[in-house]
């Protein structure tokens, strides 16, 4: 007779688990803020930071040496404008970031958030027109900020604003200036999700009127996340991506399973957030919690996982 659980024996459940998360499998995001001498504490965020360029540079040293493969920056610059020119300036707090990181580590990959809302002053991811984003004007200054960032040592560019033909803009402007080799993770399929308030805070991007969801998707609609998906190849996406994570696992798998590309998965502040808060209170086993959660965005077919728990997992796994 069966018995399905002679295989959840401790030992025995291990050699036939189908799905495990290694520390290979995750990107951590980090926040550089230009007015920051010292390291400042997120409140929403439970045990994440704003960094200054210093602390910055040392928290990119120690999760190289962690074995974490790579991280992605948001930047914070002390002056905003309407059209975001932070986001293209050579000077700029994350193509500052990314030269100091390269630095002073040797294998860490550097991908750079790509989008107008951390630089703008109203908040939104692109110029405005009549109290609405202007997608056309917007995709040339998404391309000058894209060969801005990988002039300054970025590996990877990731646009995630949701332009219309935002990545065949890029892709044009990086190939020519001569950054063809430079990849794009796109934000292919990104949800107007409340799951994103903690971030607001983290990034100082919050929007002066309206809401984002003029041009981030219905978190009703799955079906579109592979329209959105199919154009950003056609346009010359090299990995594309899923956000929030855990929502939206239904999402990862479908694309996963029409496209075969290499996909990530953004376990965004909220998903974080919620998993921490309850942990500080005793409501639940954090790191189990964690470590469930992040088995279930794999299982669903994520290649990448960008979590803020990437260097609290590569130490856990160490130890």
């Amino acid at each position: 007779m069966r018995r399905m659980r002679r295989l959840r024996k401790p030992g025995i459940r291990r050699i036939v688990a189908e799905t495990r998360v290694s520390t290979d499998d995750l990107i951590m995001p980090l926040f550089v803020d230009e007015r920051l001498e010292s390291p400042a504490k997120i409140g929403s965020m439970p045990g994440q930071l704003r960094h200054s360029l210093e602390s910055l540079a040392k928290e990119a040293e120690e999760l190289e040496e962690l074995g974490v493969p790579a991280v992605i920056l948001f930047g914070i610059q002390e002056e905003k404008d309407e059209v975001g020119s932070g986001a293209y300036d050579p000077r700029g707090i994350v193509q500052r970031a990314a030269e100091r990181i390269k630095e002073t580590t040797s294998d860490i990959v550097v991908i750079a958030d790509l989008c107008l809302c951390e630089y703008t002053s109203h908040g939104h991811c692109g110029v405005i027109k009549n109290q609405e984003v202007a997608n056309d004007e917007t995709l040339p200054l998404l391309g000058k900020a894209a060969v801005s960032q990988a002039r300054a040592g970025a590996d990877v560019v990731a646009p995630s604003g949701m332009m219309d033909h935002m990545v065949g803009a890029i892709r044009e402007a990086l190939d020519d200036e001569g950054f063809g080799d430079t990849p794009i993770l796109s934000y292919a399929a990104k949800y107007a999700s409340s799951f994103y308030g903690p971030f607001r805070e983290a990034a100082e991007s919050g929007y002066a009127f309206g809401d984002r969801s003029g041009y981030q998707m219905d978190p009703a609609n799955a079906l579109e996340a592979l329209w959105e998906v199919r154009l950003d190849i056609e346009e010359g996406a090299d990995m594309i991506m899923v956000k929030p994570a855990m929502p939206y696992l239904d999402v990862i798998r479908m694309v996963k399973d029409e496209f075969g590309m290499p996909t990530a998965a953004y376990q965004v502040s909220g998903e974080y957030s919620m998993i921490m808060g309850a942990a500080e209170r005793g409501w639940l086993d954090g790191e189990r919690a964690m470590g469930e959660a992040l088995t279930s965005i794999k299982r669903a077919g994520a290649d990448m996982i960008l979590t803020y728990y990437a260097k609290e997992f590569a130490k856990k796994t160490q130890e």
